[in-house]
């Protein structure tokens, strides 16, 4: 197959090397060429081109395992007893989603036989069964260690110089893609000499763009983009391809709803389910349980081991404490995890409109009606009711008869409760407000949490 490839390649040039000599009766083409901006074929510029423009088959690792080939469409798999044909993108897509829809991992997926595979050179190779399947896949390097570099495309059309030993032009080659590009080197002996038609632009995988004007600038720009982003040479189908930049510029775009919250060594994580998160350009994050509390704390990201990772930091609550690694990010959704278990999803929540709870709003809920003590499983304190009207706290036993008094007084983050002295003696001091409604307040105070619950008559 190499050597088809070869013939035609040369057939290519020869083709092209004609149309740019006719005039000259096959004389090679003599240019005034600057020999700093020449590569020969084993040079280490072309090295880093021949690995960008290399066949990247990490795409569907959901099915080959493999991330130096890939499947030719179609073919056709079967999984959970399901058959299915993969012609496109979006029928790997639909792959993802059904065996994301069963968590125990005892998902059945078998390939039907036979399929023709593409290696990161281009060439075509079939595969008549599994077992010839996984002696190829065992010879590729995965983790993102391999040669290609995914990081960085270029953007066509490119033109390419040919030249003799003597740097005497040969041919004039106008590339397409990525495929005709890594074809030509390959056609290419080693006292074969090339050169760029500069300027050449490269597409990062955020979309920004760079042009660059000579051979250094060519390999500069390949070599800082080499570990720019999470390659996905791996055989986690849900951690798709994206860079640290995009994953930046998502969290930054809207708040976040915690719709799922999970840490095998933390109890009561469900009650910061519905949390939103907020990620500030400055670093910080604000925490709010939709009731009007809120805390701050810091975020960053980073690409370790080749993924990108988030780390969230706050000082008083460690339950979002963690470098989370991002698991996925579909449309409005991103999903991170740590360790076996522990994993949050967050959903985006551009039209959120937090609840705030002024001083002015806290004295007329609470001045409106009666109010008992709850405890956080729902059980109440006594069986007893509290009158906050007019900032001074009667409290009533179940004939109506007061049975405690005092009074309370509201800052910027808690309420004091002052001078009880009998059933509720044990209750005064200062207790924060993480939970502010019409019909509850939760207040915190240390370890210890009650919950107001309105009781109107």
């Amino acid at each position: 197959m190499r050597n088809y490839f070869k013939f035609s390649l040369y057939t290519f040039l020869l083709g092209a090397a004609l149309a740019v000599t006719s005039c000259q009766k096959e004389e090679p083409l003599q240019e005034d060429i600057d020999e700093e901006q020449t590569l020969t074929a084993s040079s280490a510029t072309v090295e880093l081109m021949k690995k960008t423009v290399s066949n990247d088959g990490s795409y569907d690792n959901i099915v080959d395992g493999a991330s130096c080939f890939d499947i030719r469409f179609p073919y056709i798999i079967e999984v959970n007893g399901l058959e299915l044909t993969i012609d496109s993108m979006a029928d790997l897509q639909t792959l993802e989603e059904i065996l994301d829809a069963v968590d125990d991992n005892e998902d059945i997926m078998e390939i039907v036989f036979p399929i023709t595979i593409t290696m990161a050179d281009y060439t075509d190779v079939t595969i008549n069964g599994v077992q010839d399947l996984r002696e190829i896949a065992e010879q590729c390097i995965e983790g993102g260690d391999d040669e290609d570099i995914e990081c960085i495309d270029i953007v066509y059309p490119v033109t390419v110089f040919t030249y003799n030993p003597n740097f005497q032009q040969t041919a004039n080659v106008s590339v397409e893609s990525d495929m005709q590009l890594r074809r030509f080197f390959a056609g290419l002996e080693e006292t074969d000499f090339i050169s760029f038609d500069f300027p050449i632009s490269f597409e990062h995988l955020d979309g920004t763009k760079v042009t660059v004007n000579s051979n250094s600038e060519l390999g500069d720009a390949i070599e800082r983009a080499k570990k720019a982003c999470d390659e996905d040479d791996d055989n986690d189908y849900n951690d798709d391809d994206f860079t640290k930049e995009r994953l930046d510029g998502l969290l930054m775009e809207c708040p976040w709803e915690v719709v799922k919250l999970e840490r095998t060594d933390q109890a009561n994580t469900a009650e910061y389910s519905r949390h939103i998160l907020t990620f500030k350009e400055d670093g910080k994050v604000i925490a709010d349980n939709r009731y009007g509390y809120t805390i701050e704390g810091e975020w960053s990201t980073k690409v370790s081991d080749f993924r990108v990772v988030l780390h969230i930091e706050f000082k008083d609550n460690h339950t979002f404490n963690e470098t989370w690694y991002v698991y996925e990010i579909e449309e409005g959704k991103i999903k991170l995890f740590t360790g076996d278990h522990d994993k949050v999803i967050m959903e985006m929540a551009c039209d959120y409109n937090p609840e705030t709870c002024t001083l002015d709003t806290i004295r007329e809920r609470l001045g409106d009606c009666r109010w008992k003590i709850a405890y956080e499983d729902g059980t109440f304190f006594n069986d007893v009711n509290i009158d906050f009207s007019n900032m001074n706290i009667h409290v009533y036993n179940p004939n109506d008869t007061v049975v405690d008094e005092g009074n309370w007084s509201i800052s910027e983050e808690s309420i004091s409760f002052n001078d009880l002295s009998m059933t509720l003696s044990n209750y005064i001091g200062d207790w924060v407000i993480i939970e502010c409604t019409l019909e509850r307040f939760k207040l915190k105070r240390g370890d210890e949490i009650i919950i107001l619950v309105k009781v109107c008559k």
